[in-house]
């Protein structure tokens, strides 16, 4: 069983219906959120912790920007993760994560996560075997353990199809003004697509769990990959307010 060969890869909104979507999506979210910092209802709701992942110029970014573009922000931390740095490379893999996850009443997005080790560090070989595969489990234990103490998880891979990422890494490379996101790791990892969709295949089968399941979401349109982003951190918001005895729409 394949998920990402079953995503549709042909859905499509047109602008004007994905734009009243969004704001819709957007305006939700706008009010779930300061229910969660207790700006409505008196009492702080559990952590939001928004994670993404996903292929070179699959849309990490936009997606990330609509979702918080119409919250204050004081109410919510981006936090984006490059490649670790010589000190965090002296810790556990997990422990540079740590600082920047949500307490109660607050929000985190995450650009980039903890899935780098079972991603990018086991194809490029910058973890052992031994590392990588003991990495599974150590994820899982976490997100167990932040779920069960009442954190929200979302996670998201946006998915697009080489073709489509391949317009858009020649569309960043003719725009002076966006070249510089364009990088020549960007090109050699669409070399090893196959070996990146095998850890994709094997890290969303082993780490998707009730308290922490994955969404793979239709990228290759910008518009509904938005909508369906928003949408969903607004789904499972109001499931955990509702799990509580809380009526997402009250006051």
């Amino acid at each position: 069983m394949s998920r990402l060969a079953d995503v549709d890869l042909s859905v499509h909104l047109g602008k004007k219906e994905a734009t009243q979507q969004l704001a819709e999506a957007q305006e939700r979210l706008v009010r779930l959120r300061l229910r969660l910092g207790g700006q409505l209802g008196g009492e702080l709701g559990p952590p939001l912790c928004v994670l993404f992942e996903g292929w070179d110029a699959s849309g990490k970014g936009g997606a990330i920007k609509r979702l918080v573009e119409e919250l204050d922000p004081r109410h919510v931390r981006v936090a984006q993760f490059a490649a670790p740095t010589h000190d965090e490379k002296r810790h556990h893999f997990l422990w540079r994560f740590w600082p920047v996850l949500p307490g109660w009443g607050g929000m985190a997005v995450l650009d980039r996560t903890w899935y780098g080790r079972v991603l990018v560090e086991r194809v490029e070989g910058f973890a052992s075997e031994d590392a990588w595969r003991r990495a599974y489990g150590e994820i899982v234990d976490l997100e167990t353990t932040l779920a069960a103490e009442g954190m929200v998880l979302v996670k998201f891979w946006m998915h697009v199809s080489p073709e489509e990422q391949l317009l858009r890494f020649e569309s960043r490379r003719d725009d002076p003004l966006r070249a510089w996101k364009l990088t020549d790791e960007d090109w050699r990892n669409r070399e090893k697509r196959d070996a990146y969709e095998a850890a994709v295949e094997e890290m969303l089968e082993r780490t998707d769990r009730p308290g922490a399941p994955w969404h793979v979401v239709a990228a290759d349109d910008k518009r509904t990959a938005r909508v369906f982003v928003v949408r969903t951190v607004c789904d499972a918001v109001e499931a955990a307010l509702r799990a509580r005895g809380v009526d997402p729409d009250g006051v």
